[in-house]
């Protein structure tokens, strides 16, 4: 089987942009963890392209070029073409993710993920918010420009909608300064009251409305100087709100159909509640962290899933793996 695992890191050497080394940073673990699993199974050949700017992935059987003079989207249709299933590792922002995802259904080749229609409600918090609303699901309110009321006692927080990550986000404790702000922010970001807790993820396998838990997951999140930076997971530091986020990722998973193979989950638990807060339909930097938690290959889970009707999660360990990437 050939497998293709798609970098878009950097933009692929697109008009020569790099995007911001935290994201760069991060992509590159997630690369080389999925490479690394898929390289281990028996019969699977790994092929990645990567940005030549930055270093060569380990383990993959074949590696595609891409620099400055090349066309990154011309490069990456024709590997779809020749794979048998691709692995995407892009960003929601700029619409990215959604245009691999309709790239690759042209093809025969098989997504490890989800499909146009969950990565756009996905990939975009407002619409996230309104379907999770009409799902019943508990979350933060989340407003567009203008429309943004006054929060009484609580900050303001104001992201990009489409953002991935702590990307160009931010917290004010006035209205003047969020207004400052967002004036050349008014299209793309949306804002939402300060939710007080801590910030938790969990990774999951969706498949046709199912879920399957793979770790309950502390992010380490600081606010510094107002911004929002991210510096990490704690895998399974919170195994024991394993029951309660299972019970989400059913809900989120019959809400959103579409997704499927790894989905990364973002929370807040503020002691009995848990609001939802961002729901990725990719991989997440806790996948760095999870064949050492639980104990199994997920590059294999996600294999299995995606060629056998009759998936069945296998025992899995809960061991707490830390994740840092500032260190």
């Amino acid at each position: 089987m050939r497998v293709f695992v798609c970098e878009f890191i950097t933009g692929g050497g697109l008009s020569g942009q790099i995007i911001p080394a935290s994201l760069a940073s991060e992509g590159m673990l997630m690369r080389d963890a999925v490479v690394r699993d898929f390289s281990s199974i028996p019969d699977v050949d790994v092929v990645v392209s990567y940005d030549t700017r930055l270093p060569k992935p380990e383990y993959a059987n074949e590696l595609i070029a891409i620099d400055v003079n090349k066309d990154p989207w011309a490069v990456w249709e024709g590997c779809f073409a020749e794979a048998d299933a691709v692995l995407l590792i892009a960003p929601e922002t700029d619409g990215v993710l959604s245009r691999l995802v309709a790239l690759v259904s042209q093809y025969n080749s098989v997504l490890l993920g989800s499909d146009e229609v969950a990565v756009n409600i996905a990939g975009s918090k407002f619409r996230t918010y309104g379907l999770l609303v009409a799902a019943d699901i508990k979350t933060i309110p989340t407003y567009r420009w203008p429309e943004v009321p006054s929060f009484n006692e609580q900050n303001y927080v104001a992201k990009m909608d489409d953002g991935a990550g702590c990307e160009d986000s931010a917290c004010f404790n006035n209205r003047a300064d969020l207004d400052a702000w967002m004036h050349t922010r008014k299209l793309s970001h949306i804002v939402q009251p300060f939710q007080q807790g801590l910030a938790a993820s969990f990774s999951m396998l969706c498949k046709q409305g199912q879920a399957w838990l793979l770790s309950c997951n502390r992010q380490k999140i600081e606010l510094v100087s107002g911004r929002f930076v991210y510096g990490g997971s704690v895998l399974n530091d919170l195994h024991q709100y394993h029951q309660q986020f299972s019970v989400i990722a059913s809900q989120i998973a019959m809400a959103v159909p579409g997704l499927n193979g790894y989905i990364g989950v973002d929370l807040i638990v503020d002691g009995n509640e848990i609001y939802v807060v961002e729901i990725n339909p990719r991989l997440t930097t806790s996948y760095v962290g999870l064949k050492q938690a639980t104990g199994v290959n997920p590059a294999r889970l996600i294999l299995d899933l995606a060629y056998n009707d009759d998936f069945v999660m296998p025992a899995m360990a809960h061991n707490r793996i830390e994740i840092s990437l500032h260190e």
